[in-house]
């Protein structure tokens, strides 16, 4: 592969990456340890992640069971992922705390479903604008003494990687609405 091609492949990679991290963090109805990623605790003053204040289990498909190493963290974790958009109540004994999954309704299914398509596709716009940018650039490779014919092969090789990077989103999108409708 062409150098000049890395960097808008290295931006596409970063685009997808995104979007299977933003994934991960989409309930499916069963526990995914997951979606506490983007909660954070107030630890003595400091922004938190949930991952490093305490320990994170499954012990039934359905719950998620947060151990905090300090007692005194149970009422900050308890608020952070009430003022989250997780949309679960927690529950404590006074030593851990459990997140309890609800089944999802079937036309809550469907909503998580369409979001995910739209997702999907913004992050298919994402992909052709960094081939845009591809192709602006090697366009001004004509103004320094660069054939057009390796332009034009630069173009496509831009092109190849833009279809598989669409290609690899439209699977992922495909195999999480599977998962979400799975009931």
């Amino acid at each position: 592969m062409d150098a000049r091609l890395k960097p808008y492949e290295e931006k596409m990679q970063k685009g997808y990456d995104f979007l299977v991290a933003d994934f991960l963090t989409i309930r499916a109805g069963r526990a995914n340890p997951h979606v506490l990623d983007k909660i954070k605790v107030d630890y003595y003053g400091t922004p938190t992640p949930i991952q490093q204040v305490g320990n994170i289990s499954v012990p039934e498909p359905r719950i998620i069971q947060i151990s905090p190493w300090e007692k005194s963290l149970i009422k900050d974790i308890e608020k952070a992922i009430m003022c989250s958009d997780i949309g679960i109540n927690p529950s404590n004994d006074g030593s851990v705390i459990r997140l309890i999954f609800p089944e999802l309704t079937e036309d809550r299914r469907k909503e998580l479903v369409k979001d995910i398509k739209k997702k999907g596709e913004d992050n298919k716009v994402v992909i052709r604008n960094i081939r845009r940018d591809g192709n602006d650039a090697f366009k001004k490779l004509a103004k320094e003494e660069v054939s057009e014919d390796e332009i034009k092969s630069l173009e496509e090789e831009l092109q190849k990687l833009t279809d598989k990077f669409v290609k690899e989103i439209d699977k992922l999108v495909e195999d999480k609405s599977k998962e979400i409708m799975t009931v």
